[in-house]
């Protein structure tokens, strides 16, 4: 048996009435579109954009891991660099040419992680 009384009900947009959207197919098709690039559904993008937000892009979850790699090997190679530049007994055995192919590394890597992060930056959508 349940106690509670209507005034006690918490209001949510599915209690609520709908906002019927009339449009054609194509528009519909495309409406989805839209809310499937920024990440949403149709219903969730439509009441986004209604009241003003503006919307913007996924950023696709592979290329972020990409720069989640990159940005670790990058971390690796600056410890790896502090190590030598501290004269840490560690890498004594170090030799000059290894100090330099790790700055290639480094300047590698950080063109990389630019070309991933170019990749992921999407232009915002406005209204």
């Amino acid at each position: 048996m349940d106690n509670s009384t209507d005034s006690n009900k918490k209001i949510t947009r599915k209690t609520q009435a709908p906002i019927k959207v009339y449009c054609l197919p194509e528009e519909k098709e495309r409406i989805a579109a839209n809310a499937a690039q920024a990440g949403k559904s149709s219903s969730a993008f439509l009441l986004a954009v209604g009241q003003g937000y503006e919307i913007t892009g996924v950023v696709d979850a592979e290329q972020v891991r990409d720069m989640a790699r990159i940005n670790g090997d990058l971390g690796r190679m600056g410890g790896l660099l502090k190590l030598w530049l501290t004269d840490d007994k560690r890498t004594v055995g170090f030799k000059k040419s290894t100090l330099i192919y790790l700055l290639q590394r480094i300047e590698a890597n950080q063109a990389e992680l630019a070309l991933t992060m170019s990749k992921v930056i999407r232009p915002r959508m406005h209204p």
